[in-house]
């Protein structure tokens, strides 16, 4: 059983620029989805990973003065959860009129050029945060057609089925944790793309020698920075890499390390201060 930890915080004076904060300082530590509540929110890490101490220092070294950070836990099963999310968290997504996003328990679907089902389960990425919204863009205004796609930290596959939909002939997903892997393999049969590799592992399991005409990364800054050299690595000149999961304030040191990779950058678009950047390989 797949059990959680699930994690209320509230944020007292409510601002959602703390939330998103919260969100990203708590996704570097393990934890893998976050829900939007009036007062603050709900986080849910893996129970084997929570750790008390890390969340209390986490809220002790919050960087923005005059608010209050409160929380409560409880374990939960990894079944109940996905029952909670599937009847109240996970609506039906829409992105630029292009792109709809939706479950199959969902009904009253809007229609799209493209049309994409996710069963989350506890995977990131359903198309609800700026960062991954910001990737969907990035690869509807991409010509993909018959390009090798690579979707690092892949979560739902949600980057790699639009990639694989939009035209690219060769789409691989990595994710390092097993249980989206598998939550991986099974939306990939749902859009009828299961000719996508997915594959568990980090870095790690990116094969010597092959490389990508395009990545996406959606993880977060530390990951990024830690692991650019390898994706730099599996790039040939004129790959394009498009990385999020990150604030405006991060895109400096990012061009810094994607400067001594040997990666261009090219432009950043952002939304609510969550960023992505763009960046080729000379």
């Amino acid at each position: 059983m797949n059990d959680y930890t699930q994690v209320t915080l509230t944020v007292t004076p409510y601002d959602e620029i703390v939330t998103d904060m919260l969100a990203a300082m708590l996704a570097e530590v393990g934890y893998e989805s976050f829900v939007p509540e009036e007062t603050g929110m709900t986080a849910y890490v893996p129970l084997q990973v929570y750790d008390a101490d890390s969340l209390h220092s986490i809220i002790a070294d919050f960087p923005l003065d005059g608010y209050t950070i409160e929380y409560d836990t409880v374990n939960i099963e990894g079944e109940d959860w996905n029952a909670e999310w599937e009847k109240n968290y996970f609506q039906p997504i829409v992105v630029d009129d292009l792109c709809v996003i939706h479950s199959t328990f969902h009904t009253d679907i809007p229609k799209a050029q493209y049309d994409i089902v996710i069963d989350p389960k506890m995977a990131f990425g359903t198309g609800h945060h700026q960062t991954t919204c910001h990737m969907i863009r990035a690869i509807l205004a991409t010509d993909m057609n018959g390009k090798r796609v690579l979707d690092m930290g892949c979560g739902t596959a949600l980057l790699a089925i639009l990639a694989r939909k939009h035209g690219a002939t060769d789409v691989t997903g990595i994710d390092i944790d097993e249980f989206a892997y598998e939550n991986a393999l099974e939306n990939i049969r749902l859009n009828d793309t299961a000719d996508i590799n997915i594959r568990l592992g980090g870095v790690d399991a990116l094969h010597e020698g092959e490389t990508f005409d395009y990545i996406l990364a959606n993880i977060n800054r530390n990951i990024l920075l830690a692991d650019m050299s390898q994706y730099a690595a599996h790039m040939h000149p004129g790959s394009v890499i498009f990385m999020s999961g990150f604030y405006v304030e991060d895109i400096p040191l990012l061009q810094e390390e994607a400067a001594r990779q040997g990666l261009r950058f090219d432009t950043h678009t952002e939304n609510n201060r969550w960023a992505m950047i763009r960046c080729t390989k000379i």
